[in-house]
C-alpha cells in the first residue's frame, strides 16, 4: 500500500473546479436556448453551413483542455446557426417532428441523472413501465401488453418482425439460425409503398430482401388485399413459409393507410403475425375527428411508431408495442452471468428492457415522454394532430383552386403532394421545373418541403407534423412556389441557351 497516492490530483477530476462559475454558464446556456426556440420564426428555416463553420468543424483532436465558455462560443458560431431546421414552423420535409420546450428540459434532467435503463430497481424503470402502459392505452391496445422505447421506427419495426420470425419459423431460430432447407423460404408481406425498413429488416434477419414480398397498391396507395391473398396462396404452394403481414398507417409518399381490419382478418385466417408500421399515422388515434382513419390498429400483434414525429417529441423517441408479452421476451431475452437477477438490492430484473430489444445500454428517454404526456395531456396532443390534418386539407384546397398548381395524390391524412403546372411544358420539363423550385424554396430559407415521385412524376411534398405552423405559413409557401416558378420560366423565355437548358 506504500505506492498508493494519498490524494487524487485535482486536475484529473472531470467535475468543475468552480461549481458557481459552471452554474452561471449553465444558466446562460438555458437562457440562450429558450430564446433560440422562442424566436425560431425569425430565422431562416434552413441554411447550409458557412465556409467558416466547415473549417471550424474540421479541427484536429483536442489534446489540452479548453474553457467551457470558449467551447460554447464555438458552438454558437459554428453549430447553432446550421440545424436541419425541423423546429421551424415552415419545416414540412420528410416526416420530422419539432420537439417541445418541455422535452428540452426533460432531456436536461434525464441527462443529469444519466440512468442506465436496461432494468434495475430504480425510478427510471418505473417511469418506462408507466409510459409503456400509457402508450398502449393511447392506441386502444390491451392492458398488460409489452413494449419498448427505442431510437426510431426502423428499430421498432425490426423488433416486431423479429418476433414474427422467431415465433412462426417452425424451428428454434435463436439456436439454429435461419436455414431455408429446414423452414422453406421465410416471407413477410407488405405493400409496395412500405418504407425501406422492411427490406433492411429482411436483410438483417437472414430472410434476404427476396423475403419481403411487395404487394401492389391501389390508386390511393393502399395495399390490395385481394392481391395479397393471391400471393400468399401462390407462395405456400411453392414451398414458402409466410410469417407476417405488414400494414401501414401513413405511407411515406402520400400518408395513405391500408385497410387494417381486412389485413387483420387475413392474418388471423392464415395464422400469420400482423404487424403495423404506424411510424406517424398510428398517432391519429389521438385525434377524435380522425381516429377512424386507423381503425383496426388495435388488432395488431405489434405496432411500431415514432413519438418524435406526430408525438412532437425530441429525437430519438421511437416505440414498439407487442400484444403477447411472453413472446416478446422469449425473442430477445438473455441472461449473462454478470447480469444475474437478485431478489434484493439494485439488480432486480437488471435486463427487464434489454430483454425486449437490441440495446443493453439504454438512456432515460422515457423521461421526456413521461414529462410531455404529463404536462400537455393527450387531449391537447390530439388537438394538435387534428389541426395538422385540418390544415393539410386547407393547403390541398388552396392548391386545387389555383390554375397553375396540381395535386398529384389525394390528401388522405397529413401529406400533400403537388406540383407547379404551367401550360405548355412537357412532363420531363415539369419534373425539372419543380425540382428546381423545391431547391430554390429550401435555399431561400422560406420553407422546407421535400419531394416524392407520384406515378413517376416529381412532386413537392408537404408532410405536416408541425405544431408551430399556422395557415398563413402555407399561404406563404404557395406564393413563393408561384413566384420562384415565374422567375425560372421568365429566365427560360429569354434568349439565353445556357439558362434554357437548365429547365
Amino acid at each position: 500500500m506504500s505506492n498508493v497516492t494519498p490524494a487524487t490530483p485535482p486536475d484529473s477530476l472531470l467535475d468543475p473546479a468552480d461549481w458557481e462559475q459552471f452554474r452561471a454558464m449553465g444558466h446562460q446556456m438555458l437562457d440562450d436556448m429558450v430564446d433560440y426556440v422562442r424566436s425560431v420564426r425569425e430565422r431562416p428555416v434552413w441554411q447550409s453551413p458557412s465556409a467558416d463553420a466547415r473549417r471550424g468543424l474540421q479541427a484536429g483532436l483536442p489534446r489540452e483542455p479548453s474553457s467551457i465558455a470558449d467551447v460554447y462560443a464555438q458552438f454558437k458560431r459554428h453549430i447553432l446557426p446550421y440545424p436541419t431546421g425541423n423546429i421551424h414552423p415552415r419545416f414540412w420535409g420528410w416526416v420530422m417532428g419539432n420537439g417541445t420546450p418541455v422535452g428540452m428540459l426533460a432531456d436536461l434532467l434525464g441527462s443529469a441523472m444519466n440512468c442506465h435503463v436496461s432494468g434495475y430497481d430504480q425510478a427510471a424503470t418505473l417511469v418506462e413501465r408507466q409510459v409503456i402502459g400509457w402508450l398502449a392505452e393511447m392506441l386502444d391496445y390491451p392492458a398488460g401488453a409489452s413494449g419498448l422505447l427505442v431510437s426510431g421506427g426502423t428499430v421498432a419495426n425490426l423488433i416486431g418482425v423479429t418476433i414474427a420470425r422467431d415465433h412462426l419459423a417452425g424451428t428454434n431460430v435463436r439456436k439454429h439460425g435461419v436455414d431455408p432447407a429446414v423452414t422453406g423460404q421465410l416471407t413477410i408481406y407488405g405493400s409496395s409503398a412500405t418504407h425501406g425498413w422492411a427490406d433492411r429488416s429482411c436483410d438483417l434477419l437472414g430472410l434476404g430482401t427476396d423475403g419481403f414480398r411487395k404487394v401492389p397498391v391501389d390508386k390511393h396507395d393502399r395495399i390490395r388485399v385481394d392481391e395479397l391473398g393471391r400471393m400468399l396462396r401462390k407462395d405456400r404452394d411453392r414451398g414458402c413459409r409466410p410469417l407476417c403481414i405488414i400494414g401501414t398507417a401513413g405511407t411515406v409518399a402520400t400518408g395513405a393507410t391500408d385497410d387494417l381490419n381486412a389485413l387483420a382478418d387475413l392474418a388471423r385466417a392464415g395464422n400469420l403475425w400482423f404487424h403495423i408500421d404506424g411510424a406517424f399515422g398510428a398517432l391519429a388515434k389521438l385525434a377524435p375527428k380522425y381516429r377512424h382513419l386507423v381503425n383496426g390498429l388495435e388488432r395488431a400483434d405489434s405496432i411500431a411508431f415514432d413519438l418524435h414525429k406526430w408525438g412532437y417529441l425530441q429525437y430519438e423517441t421511437g416505440a414498439v408495442l407487442v400484444r403477447d408479452a411472453k413472446l416478446h421476451e422469449e425473442t430477445f431475452s438473455f441472461a449473462p452471468s454478470y447480469l444475474e437477477t437478485f431478489t434484493g438490492g439494485i439488480a432486480v430484473k437488471p435486463t427487464e428492457f434489454a430483454s425486449r430489444g437490441i440495446q443493453l445500454s439504454r438512456g432515460f428517454r422515457a423521461l421526456r415522454v413521461w414529462m410531455n404526456l404529463s404536462v400537455y395531456g393527450i387531449d391537447k396532443l390530439g388537438a394538435a394532430i387534428e389541426r395538422n390534418i385540418d390544415d393539410s386539407q386547407y393547403l390541398s384546397t388552396q392548391i386545387a383552386a389555383h390554375p397553375d398548381l396540381e395535386l398529384l395524390a389525394p390528401t388522405a391524412m397529413n401529406v400533400v403532394c403537388f406540383r407547379l403546372k404551367p401550360a405548355g411544358l412537357s412532363e420531363p420539363e415539369l419534373d425539372q421545373l419543380n425540382a428546381r423550385v423545391l431547391v430554390r424554396i429550401q435555399e431561400s430559407g422560406v420553407a422546407v418541403p421535400s419531394n416524392a415521385r407520384i406515378g413517376g412524376r416529381f412532386a413537392i411534398r408537404v408532410a405536416h407534423t408541425n405544431h408551430r405552423t399556422v395557415r398563413s405559413d402555407f399561404d406563404l409557401l404557395i406564393a413563393n412556389v408561384l413566384g420562384i416558378g415565374r422567375t425560372l420560366l421568365e429566365s427560360r423565355a429569354r434568349p439565353n441557351p445556357a439558362a434554357a437548358s437548365q429547365i
